[in-house]
Order: structure tokens, then sequence, then C-alpha cells
């Protein structure tokens, strides 16, 4: 039979004691990170899947902006329940006042920032985004200003696998808008056109490829070099804007 060993002093807590309260604690603070995380991006999403509904019908066969919106949520294990009160809200009262609003911004260091919104009081997101702008080195500027330096363009990405051709995705894609293929870590980052985005998503469903990411975003037109306080500065604002309910996106032209 073996020796239990105590701790000299009696009024100590044995070392497993300490080791589980730490690998509790650890674990406690990922899942509050994973829920905070969730508790931001779900009504992200949410409300993505609402707009493209009102815009373009409930129909995800015949309304790819919403079809792929809810690919983008279940990509992000958001619950079935979630996204059909989504969808439902279209029927509801507060949908009609819901609608997509764009700012432009300058921050730290002269970095250019465009934010997409998706809003139903205006006037709140726009006094969010002063005090937001104000308390982290940057100013709202007028409307339209960046429009010239940022490309809308159709971004999908999903990951590669074994099985797949490369070489004949990225022909086949050719024919429905392909702009640029990269594989890198494992990803594919296929880029098009904005006016591509429905016909590219519907390829890529097409070739039975799962879990695939697909958004219209915008790429800078002329990518700047900036120092690394400035980025600091810069990736901490964009913290900031995006923990804000309404901001559903925020692009930068760093390099």
């Amino acid at each position: 039979m073996g020796t239990r060993r105590y701790p000299e002093d009696p009024t100590e807590p044995p070392r497993f004691q300490n080791t589980m309260g730490r690998a509790f604690e650890y674990r406690r603070a990922a899942k509050e990170k994973r829920w905070d995380k969730m508790s931001k991006t779900f009504p992200k999403l949410a409300r993505a899947i609402t707009v493209a509904a009102k815009s373009g019908g409930t129909d995800p066969e015949s309304n790819s902006a919403l079809r792929t919106a809810i690919a983008n949520a279940k990509a992000e294990n958001m619950p079935k329940d979630n996204i059909d009160k989504a969808l439902k809200r279209i029927e509801g009262k507060d949908a009609a006042t819901y609608a997509e609003a764009n700012f432009e911004a300058k921050g730290p260091g002269g970095v250019l920032f465009f934010i997409e919104t998706a809003t139903d009081n205006t006037n709140r997101t726009v006094a969010n985004l002063n005090v937001i702008l104000n308390k982290n080195g940057g100013e709202r500027l007028q409307a339209g200003s960046l429009d010239f330096m940022f490309t809308r363009k159709a971004v999908l990405q999903f990951p590669v696998t074994e099985a797949m051709d490369m070489e004949e995705i990225e022909l086949e894609l050719m024919d429905h808008g392909l702009e640029e293929l990269e594989v890198n870590e494992g990803e594919a980052y296929v880029t098009g056109d904005f006016t591509a985005f429905g016909s590219l998503v519907a390829a890529v469903e097409g070739m039975g490829i799962d879990n695939v990411r697909a958004n219209l975003k915008r790429i800078p037109n002329t990518p700047m070099e900036f120092s690394e306080e400035d980025i600091e500065q810069a990736e901490a604002l964009i913290d900031k804007l995006e923990d804000d309910e309404d901001v559903q996106a925020v692009y930068t032209n760093i390099a």
C-alpha cells in the first residue's frame, strides 16, 4: 500500500487541488471567451440574414445573398433556431426598418476605414461610431469620400482536401467570373468581381464543396505600409468598431 503524502503545513491544500483549480479557471476563461464571441457574432449573422431576406426574398434557392448568409451562419455553428428566427423576423414590423449604411473614417496614422453597418436606427449608429472614433484617435469622413479607394469583390473561402483537383476547380470557376485563386495553409481563397458573386457561389456549391464562406468584401486599391504603432492602434480601433452591434464589417487600406 502506497504512502499518502500530506503538505508540511496542514492548512495548505493538496497540490492536485491547486492544479485542478487552474485547469478549471482556464476552461472557464476559454468558454467565456467563446461565449463572448458568439454573443457578438450571432446577432450580426442574424441581421445579415434578415437584411438579405428583406432585399431578395425568403427563398434561399432564388436568393443567393440569403443562401450565403445562411451558409456563413452555419459555418460559425449558429443554431438552426437562431437562423429560423432571423428569417421569421422579415415578417415582423422591425424588419422593415433594417437598412444597410456605409461610413468612411480616418484613424491613427492616417489609416483609412470603410465601415459597413446594418441598422434600424441610423442616428444611433452615427452617434455610436462618432464616440468610438473620437475616443480612439479617429474621425468620420464625408460620405463617399473613400469610394474610389476600395473595390468591392466577391470573396469565397473553403478548406482544401486531398481529393480536390485545384487546377480543375480553377478552370471551372473561370467560366463564372474567377479573377484569382490562391491556396494558403490548406484554405482556398477565390476572388472575383462583385457582380459574379451569385455565379461563383452557385458554381462552388455545384461542385459539392463543403464549409464555404462567401462575402462581398472591399479590397483597398492602393494598400499602404504603416508603422507597427499605427497598426496596433488601428487594430484596437477595429476591435472597438466591431463590438458595436450595428457594424457588420470593417475594411482598411493597411497592406
